[in-house]
């Protein structure tokens, strides 16, 4: 064989941490998350930036490369792979850094994922509503990359699938609980309007409610489509698409408490009830027969009694965990736990197999022959379990649910994870290869959004609720692939794959932005709990949500504020506004507030905190003067936070800053160094002041350097 043919060159990425630098041979080291060492080769054209949000502009730190290639920081490297006989070289041309330095992951300001969520919402209501009115007419199931409908998916006769479409108004109604925006509600609420008068159907006789597949919108009328006209369902009623149909509606009834969706959930629920649970063995049947809703019916062939992950643990996600916290009603905490016992039970398949059995027969035995999913499993399903187990323990504390929530997070990363380039993949044999033991995919190596979705918010909460080191290292894994490479800068929106390494996959269907799998509900839940999970149990910083309800619609005037199913005790409600005016009518313990008489919508904005916050700080601008409240202790571990405050307040360039430190029981001496550093940098114009009392030797060592001014006013007393 001649030496050339021996060559060999390829592009990939690698994901890792520095180990080393060496300034003198241009090189560095690189340790993957699985522990293997490679060595980056840099040459003198090689590029770097920061990931930045969508909105943001280009951060390129190309001329800092080297000095930002400290040990210990995690980065992409993307280059190309030289090999020959007896050797392989492997040279960076593209870093990204997730990282502004070691420790500070970009995502980890508590602005990053509320500014995601709007510019995501914002492509979805361009992309179908151009000309800014919501009507749900127009409305589209494809939308096309760059966010249009025309000329590939708009005709004369246009399908709108129900399940699409309650999937965006989710997206909206999350929206606008992060950012309190009236155009995201406003879409919201027209999309849940138009979903109940054109896809819903009432039974009085039964006293249920279900949902049409869809339906087709023509020149003359619609057309409405009864059973689902999908390959794996059609002429079915699968139980998926109800449930999915439950998730807009139940979010906007979060934020609006509008007493005809509870309804609307209620009838749903009693479908389920009725005619997909099975009263023998447990559990839900995956399929009805449209015409008996009868699920064991021949005609139903392959989906002929059968149950699988969607008909039993899609409840919680989609809308359960979500309707519980809106009303607080024990039928819905009931149904989370009989969810949560029948996962515990029936899925974990470990002697089998690594993954957890996804689909059964009516009697619980595996179904490991139907269709395209065989012996197969999702990625993403395996993790959604360790999420949403994580959340419903908050709710009952059973040992069991922690004990398989803790073993599929410890179990996934060696088989469903790219420990090379990061992210996570999609389809894969639930048993490994016998030659080689790898778990093979199904079809491809791409990787999916929404299974990084679940990725992120699995390690998050598990992180979260149990302080583990190793979970919170694998969140910020995923949430930093995720953010370098699924936001789309320039149309606009996340991508729906990606290739292994990381380069947008943009064919065929993956190449759309709206269709029957997405429509902006997972990019949007993924900001919304993110956010949650990140500020209250990780970071330590506040988290406000909005809400518009009318007072007159809830029960006792009540209204429930919980961000989500987290551990008893660990959050509390703080502050509260109702019309832009602060509001004291709230239980902080139970997270509700009372609101005042009234039968039209008020707006009201809530603040929450983690319970056992070690430093808050609070900053308000009265015209040119800056107010910084802090209350707790600013010592090594609070000093970033505290830092990135005061470089916020910093960069609106004010005249004068008030410093309220009387309740700071602790400042550590860089603390105290960084107000000086920061006063330096203000210029002489800028006053900076002590507003009331202080630690001694606080005050001692700020009005020592003659740079601070110390103010009487506030009634505090340090014992």
């Amino acid at each position: 064989m001649s030496g050339s043919a021996e060559r060999r060159t390829f592009s990939d990425t690698l994901a890792g941490y520095v180990t080393y630098y060496s300034p003198t041979q241009h090189r560095f080291g690189l340790r993957t998350s699985d522990d293997r060492e490679f060595t980056v080769h840099l040459p003198r054209n090689v590029s770097s930036r920061i990931v930045r949000n969508l909105g943001d502009d280009y951060r390129d730190t190309t001329a800092s490369t080297q000095d930002m290639l400290a040990e210990g920081r995690y980065l992409f490297a993307y280059g190309i792979t030289y090999q020959w006989q007896g050797g392989e070289r492997f040279e960076a041309k593209e870093i990204t850094f997730p990282e502004e330095s070691r420790g500070s992951y970009v995502f980890e300001h508590p602005a990053w994922w509320v500014q995601q969520a709007a510019a995501v919402a914002d492509f979805y209501l361009r992309g179908h509503f151009p000309d800014g009115t919501y009507d749900w007419r127009n409305f589209r199931t494809h939308l096309t990359l760059s966010g249009t409908h025309l000329p590939d998916f708009d005709g004369a006769d246009v399908r709108q699938e129900t399940d699409t479409i309650s999937r965006l108004v989710y997206g909206l109604s999350t929206a606008y609980l992060l950012t309190g925006e009236d155009r995201f509600l406003q879409a919201a609420e027209s999309g849940t309007e138009y979903l109940r008068e054109h896809m819903r159907v009432t039974d009085a006789q039964d006293g249920i409610i279900y949902w049409y597949h869809g339906i087709d919108v023509t020149r003359t009328g619609q057309r409405k489509v009864f059973a689902s006209e999908f390959g794996d369902d059609f002429d079915a009623i699968p139980m998926y698409e109800q449930i999915y149909a439950l998730a807009g509606p139940t979010q906007t009834y979060r934020i609006t408490g509008d007493p005809r969706i509870l309804n609307d959930i209620d009838g749903t629920v009693a479908l389920f009830e009725r005619y997909f649970r099975d009263r023998s063995l447990g559990g839900f049947f995956s399929h009805l027969d449209p015409i008996t809703l009868d699920p064991n019916a021949d005609s139903l062939g392959r989906n002929r009694s059968r149950k699988n992950w969607n008909s039993v643990g899609d409840h919680a996600p989609a809308y359960l965990i979500n309707a519980y916290l809106a009303t607080g009603r024990e039928d819905f905490a009931a149904l989370l736990e009989e969810t949560a016992d029948t996962i515990v039970e029936r899925f974990p398949d470990e002697e089998t197999s690594p993954f957890v059995q996804e689909r059964f027969h009516a009697d619980w035995s595996p179904d490991r022959t139907w269709g395209w999913q065989q012996d197969r499993a999702v990625v993403g399903h395996n993790l959604k379990i360790a999420w949403n187990l994580t959340r419903i323990k908050a709710l009952h504390d059973k040992t069991e649910y922690a004990t398989t929530a803790d073993r599929i997070g410890e179990i996934m990363p060696a088989v469903g994870s790219d420990q090379l380039r990061g992210g996570w993949y999609d389809v894969v044999e639930r048993r490994p290869d016998p030659d080689s033991g790898i778990h093979r995919m199904v079809w491809h190596d791409r990787k999916a959004w929404w299974q990084q979705e679940q990725a992120i918010l699995a390690y998050l909460i598990l992180a979260g609720t149990s302080g583990d080191p190793e979970q919170l290292r694998l969140a910020r894994e995923a949430a930093s692939f995720y953010n370098a490479f699924f936001l789309d800068y320039d149309d606009g929106g996340v991508y729906f794959n990606v290739l292994a390494n990381g380069i947008p996959y943009l064919l065929g269907t993956e190449r759309l932005k709206g269709s029957h799998a997405m429509a902006g509900y997972h990019a949007l839940e993924l900001c919304y709990l993110a956010a949650v999970y990140t500020g209250l149990l990780i970071s330590n910083d506040p988290l406000t949500l909005h809400f518009r309800p009318r007072p007159s619609d809830l029960p006792d005037r009540t209204l429930r504020v919980a961000p989500d199913l987290l551990p008893a005790g660990s959050v509390e409600l703080t502050r509260v506004w109702v019309d832009g005016e602060p509001y004291h009518r709230f239980d902080n313990k139970e997270l509700t507030v009372k609101l005042p008489e009234g039968d039209v919508p008020v707006r009201v904005r809530v603040e929450l905190e983690p319970a056992q916050m070690r430093l808050r700080m609070r900053t308000e601008f009265d015209g040119d003067t800056a107010h910084i409240r802090c209350d707790g202790v600013i010592d090594a571990a609070e000093l970033e936070k505290f830092r990135r405050i005061l470089g916020e307040v910093m960069a609106a360039e004010p005249q004068r800053v008030e410093f309220h430190l009387c309740q700071v029981t602790e400042m550590c001496r860089p603390a105290i160094n960084e107000l000086l550093f920061q006063r330096t940098k203000a210029g002489l114009d800028a006053d900076f002041v002590i507003v009331g009392c202080t630690l001694p030797d606080v005050a001692d060592a700020l009005l020592s350097t003659d740079a601070f001014l110390l103010e009487g006013g506030d009634e505090c007393a340090h014992e």
